[in-house]
């Protein structure tokens, strides 16, 4: 089985945006998540750590770990 992700790191990845991390967060909480969009103690904090978290499955941690199957 190969992968797809991690993809090679480019310098500048206008895809990988803040938006991209509220899109994700909508629909954890469509399918029944708590939500990270509305205003509460924490809510930047949970939602860097999803943007971190996406940055960490598409990119990976190490620029040599990406690859194109």
């Amino acid at each position: 089985m190969s992968r797809r992700f991690p993809i090679p790191r480019p310098t500048n990845d206008p895809r990988f945006t803040f938006g991209l991390a509220l899109d994700v967060a909508q629909v954890l909480t469509a399918h029944g998540y708590p939500s990270m969009t509305e205003p509460y103690d924490g809510c930047g904090s949970d939602l860097l750590a999803l943007q971190q978290a996406l940055f960490s499955l598409i990119y990976g941690t190490d620029v040599s770990e990406g690859h194109h199957s």
